[in-house]
């Protein structure tokens, strides 16, 4: 996939648990995960709203353009 999600960075950064920031955002700690092992296909606007909430982060500071090998 070619859009990488930085929340495992954010997280640490913020010294956040995956645990705390999963209930923060409203889903469950194995989506979370979903997420920051590059495993996820989309993800909806209102769970964006909530991370860039959570992590008082724009948008473009989570996702990152990788080209394909």
């Amino acid at each position: 996939m070619a859009i990488r999600l930085e929340i495992d960075v954010l997280l640490a950064q913020r010294r956040m648990s995956v645990g705390d920031f999963a209930d923060a955002i409203g889903i469950t700690p194995a989506n979370v995960a979903v997420l920051k092992n590059g495993r996820a296909k989309a993800v909806r606007f209102t769970t964006l709203d909530a991370i860039c909430r959570v992590l008082e982060c724009q948008p473009g500071d989570i996702m990152v353009w990788v080209p394909d090998a």
